[in-house]
């Protein structure tokens, strides 16, 4: 069941948000190469409990970490771990904080230095298809609008879109109903509606769209080994159109 939110249970969301849009903006400035995934993970759990918050994915389901930690081939769900990142390297920052009851959720694709140009287009893509998705978050669209406009965008830019993960519902729970997918037919779906908060999250591939899960259970890569990105913001659905929650 798609629960709704009031202005006032939208607004403590934005607050939760408001922690993951800082810490997102504090790895932009600390993703370089040499710095490991760990120390990453560690400043952005630091950050999240300093504003009042505590992390999201830590325990959720098992996961052991704070921070989503996805370089070059993997896909999303990467552990943090001790290697040090190299110039050339891309990498998909994926995080969630808890505030107040309510969850924030939002995910960056970052360089690690200077990085190839197909890198640079295929996150130019994802963050592009990510807003495509967003503008379509109006009262009286359909979901399948959202899903179509991301598949869309990344597909017209050569890419290929990530069936196996979708994004999601979120609320005091961080995987509500409904399901959203990024790929599909418009003018399908559920009707939207004001006060339906979505968690819109691209997870675009350079090559083939197939992903598989490692040893890990968690940590899921492009089966041809090739590059992926990852886009995501916390986005409420209001008269006026849509609201990003989830900026600094």
């Amino acid at each position: 069941m798609i629960k709704l939110k009031s202005p006032d249970e939208i607004q403590a969301m934005r607050e939760a948000n408001r922690v993951v849009g800082k810490v997102l903006q504090m790895f932009r400035k600390e993703v370089v190469p040499g710095i490991s995934t760990a120390k990453l993970d560690q400043m952005g759990e630091e950050l999240c409990r300093s504003l009042g918050a505590v992390p999201g994915f830590k325990g959720y389901g098992g996961f052991p970490y704070a921070t989503c930690c996805s370089v070059n081939e993997q896909v999303v769900h990467g552990f943090p771990n001790k290697h040090s990142l190299k110039e050339g390297d891309i990498i998909s920052l994926d995080f969630g904080a808890v505030l107040d009851g309510f969850n924030g959720d939002a995910a960056i694709t970052l360089p690690v230095g200077e990085v190839s140009k197909k890198a640079t287009a295929l996150m130019k893509a994802t963050e592009a298809s990510l807003y495509a998705g967003i503008d379509q978050m109006k009262v009286g669209n359909r979901l399948g609008d959202i899903s179509n406009a991301v598949q869309k965008r990344a597909e017209s830019a050569g890419f290929s879109v990530v069936r196996q993960f979708v994004g999601h519902g979120i609320g005091r729970k961080l995987h509500e109903d409904p399901q959203v997918p990024n790929f599909g037919p418009k003018g399908r779906g559920v009707l939207l509606k004001e006060g339906m908060v979505l968690a819109v999250e691209p997870m675009i591939n350079e090559g083939t769209w197939e992903v598989a899960v490692l040893d890990d259970g968690w940590t899921a890569v492009t089966v041809d080994g090739k590059l992926s990105a990852h886009y995501e913001h916390t986005v409420a659905i209001t008269k006026d159109g849509p609201m990003i929650l989830s900026l600094p």
